[in-house]
């Protein structure tokens, strides 16, 4: 049987005049196979190109990447004062404060840097670095971006996975468990003192990440949910950072299979966070451990709580100690809106193999904890009003990342499936909640809601 490039050749061209001429003087069958074998090796020879780099992009060379952040920088600073303008095109360009960029910049340019040939200039450090910040805070295709930077979008796939990974790579220490007692003691007594919750050392939350259906994998990223996706699965103390993030989860895998696969449930298994000894609550006489705060989606588990299930009357031990389970663990809830928020690549499916997606995930999550604790950007990147808050009745004060609301399309929460829990487990949220309805434990609001 004929390839069909054959069949498809002009009856102009000088293969199918050659295959006019030669075909007649064929004697077998097995001759005719392999001149249409030649012709289809020879048919499929690269073009030569018509010109080195498109005419759209050429232009770079008088206006780049770098000269568009230069243009942003002077929308707020005064190039003669110096004065500060109320525009910051450029934060919100890229998400950060030109300090904290170029700081980035010096630290990561040995990574992704690449040298000058006789045939062009390379991308600078610069130029790859916006483009990558700018494809996780608008989620733009490479193709938009390509045009925005004049880069071309197979160059941009390349880099972009590289700078995330050398951004992950710098800003790692941002994001670690406690390791030893007084650390985690620190912690709880920060959710004591914000959220009115003890011995908490954190807040964990899962999501699934939708994906494009990845490229041999079969059902392997398929959920529940009816698409494809990975699992970000996160830890976060009382002031808004991530302790723990685990990516890459295959989508097919329930809650209960992504939190037994993690990182942190094995140290919790071996005894190996450091965790402080179990403790007595302010007038109670059983010692309850430290515990994380978690929803449905996860089991109950001596150093887990979730809520009691099922409809309870207000003022019940159970509804009480729901809201203040609820309420102590809403700062979870508060960073996947911000960092979805800020970073809107998160709110569109990710059309990126596992591996890339991985990547951008982690790197988004590195940025929110630097971004956060950054001297110069802190103030733009959380300002006044970005978190839930409470008035003085203890009503729920929306925060400004609300407005947008969580994304439909991706970060949809885990499945939530019934286990049933050990005694010991059940007895110490028994415990927590009649310190909750004590006079040590409860809080003046708490039977309103």
């Amino acid at each position: 049987m004929f390839h069909e490039n054959v069949f498809n050749l002009d009856y102009d061209s000088p293969m199918f005049w050659f295959l006019g001429s030669v075909l007649p003087r064929m004697s077998s069958v097995e001759d005719v196979i392999l001149a249409a074998a030649a012709c289809v090796v020879l048919s499929k020879q690269r073009r030569p190109r018509r010109y080195w780099v498109r005419p759209s992009l050429n232009s770079r060379a008088t206006y780049s990447g770098n000269d568009l952040l230069d243009d942003l920088n002077r929308d707020y600073v005064n190039p003669l004062s110096g004065e500060l303008r109320t525009d910051r095109s450029f934060k919100n360009f890229v998400r950060m404060t030109s300090e904290d960029f170029e700081y980035i910049t010096s630290m990561i340019g040995h990574k992704i840097s690449k040298m000058d040939t006789n045939y062009r200039k390379a991308i600078s450090v610069t130029e790859k670095l916006a483009v990558t910040l700018r494809f996780l805070a608008t989620g733009d295709s490479y193709t938009s971006l390509s045009y925005l930077f004049k880069i071309s979008k197979s160059t941009i796939s390349l880099f972009v996975p590289e700078v995330c990974e050398a951004l992950i790579d710098l800003l790692k220490d941002n994001i670690k468990l406690p390791s030893s007692e007084d650390e985690w003691l620190h912690h709880a007594e920060e959710y004591n003192l914000k959220w009115n919750f003890p011995h908490c050392i954190g807040s964990m939350d899962g999501k699934h990440v939708m994906l494009q259906a990845p490229i041999n994998t079969g059902s392997d990223y398929f959920n529940y949910k009816g698409f494809f996706s990975i699992v970000l699965l996160a830890v976060v103390d009382a002031n808004y950072c991530f302790t723990y993030v685990s990516v890459g989860c295959q989508g097919r895998i329930s809650d209960g299979g992504v939190f037994a696969h993690s990182k942190i449930k094995k140290l919790l298994d071996e005894s190996d966070l450091n965790l402080p000894s179990p403790k007595m609550l302010p007038g109670r006489t059983y010692p309850v451990p430290y515990v994380m705060l978690a929803d449905d989606a996860f089991s109950l588990q001596p150093n887990m709580m979730k809520p009691f299930p099922g409809l309870h009357d207000k003022g019940s031990l159970e509804r009480t100690f729901n809201y203040r389970q609820c309420r102590a663990r809403r700062v979870v809830k508060n960073v996947f809106g911000i960092v979805s928020v800020v970073f809107r690549i998160l709110r569109k499916p990710l059309l990126l193999e596992p591996e890339n997606a991985e990547r951008i995930v982690l790197t988004c999550a590195h940025l929110h904890n630097f971004l956060r604790r950054s001297e110069s950007s802190s103030a733009s990147y959380n300002p006044s009003g970005t978190y839930d808050s409470e008035d003085a009745s203890g009503t729920l004060v929306p925060g400004q990342w609300r407005v947008d609301g969580m994304p439909q399309g991706t970060l949809l929460h885990l499945k939530r499936i019934p286990r049933k829990p050990s005694e010991l487990a059940k007895e110490i949220r028994k415990e927590f909640a009649e310190y909750f309805k004590s006079p040590q434990g409860s809080v003046s609001w708490q039977d309103k809601h």
